[in-house]
């Protein structure tokens, strides 16, 4: 099992959903009691709450209640290693690493709306990749906000990488091209695409989004590699909304779960992974640069029922 470091960061990340369902946990499974509506009824509330979904959550009391009358599970300490091994499943083992371009640069396209924490979501991840030896190059495609071109930069400062910018209220396409060029010229190995904070219910900004795309492909025809979506953990169920609205107009390979620290729901990984079907590919575990982990399943669920 991964565990180690990664543990250890998810566990810190997951600390106010540990301290509510993991009380919940505690004061739910008593040596001695019966499985019975009441103890149902109660673990069916403390999932729903952990923010794992009324899908997911009603799927597992099925499960549960098969397997107590079949007395596959006869004990009350049984529960947590069932629910544990029935999320696992749940979250699938699909690859959850990013994609890597054949040749060139790798492009990965950021999306989502604002204030899920998209700008520092992408610092995150630049980060990441050279702390694991990639060269990796920022473009500011957000161009309506002043503000939006200015933080980026601060940011790529600060993680020490590259940006492409032009000036505020530019054509986002004609930065993206401008990207493509030093990224091919450079040699990068990862060139990160931000894009303006788009409302999902706005078509003429989604539409500005595929003008990116089509942008990038005439250089590198089989770009962008992955396209991430920024969301917000503390959103909730709103997120799994976003998800889905991103993915009718973008081919999401990917998400990206920021705030992750800020919720006592991290159960939403498990709800979005069955709603929505995209993998989360990487959390935010704090505000810091170096707070950030590849998503791993069985790391995850470890740390998320962690009672200690």
């Amino acid at each position: 099992m991964v565990l180690g470091k990664l543990f250890s960061k998810l566990k810190t990340g997951l600390t106010k959903t540990r301290a509510s369902l993991g009380r919940s946990l505690r004061q739910l499974i008593t040596i001695g009691r019966k499985i019975d509506d009441d103890f149902l009824d109660q673990l069916e509330e403390m999932l729903i709450l952990a923010d794992v979904g009324v899908q997911t959550t009603q799927h597992l009391l099925a499960d549960l209640r098969e397997k107590y009358r079949d007395k596959v599970i006869e004990n009350q300490d049984e529960i947590l290693d069932f629910l544990k091994r029935d999320l696992r499943e749940s979250l699938g083992g699909e690859q959850r690493t990013l994609n890597a371009a054949p040749s060139g640069p790798t492009v990965v396209l950021i999306c989502g709306v604002n204030g899920v924490g998209k700008t520092t979501s992408i610092a995150k991840l630049a980060r990441h990749l050279t702390e694991q030896g990639k060269s990796v190059l920022l473009a500011a495609c957000d161009t309506f906000r002043a503000a939006a071109t200015d933080q980026l930069a601060i940011w790529s400062q600060r993680v020490g990488v590259e940006i492409v910018r032009h000036q505020p209220g530019g054509d986002p396409a004609a930065v993206a091209y401008d990207a493509v060029d030093a990224a091919l010229a450079r040699s990068i190995d990862y060139l990160i695409v931000d894009t303006a904070g788009r409302l999902h219910t706005q078509t003429n900004l989604m539409r500005e989004l595929n003008k990116i795309v089509r942008v990038i492909q005439k250089k590198i025809p089989d770009a962008p590699h992955e396209v991430l979506l920024v969301l917000d953990a503390t959103t909730g169920q709103n997120a799994i909304s976003q998800a889905r609205t991103f993915g009718e107009a973008v081919p999401l390979t990917g998400l990206f779960l920021a705030k992750l620290d800020g919720t006592a729901k991290g159960g939403i990984v498990v709800a979005i992974k069955k709603q929505v079907n995209v993998p989360v590919k990487f959390i935010g575990t704090g505000e810091k640069p170096e707070d950030v982990a590849a998503f791993d399943s069985e790391a995850f669920i470890e740390a998320l029922f962690s009672l200690e």
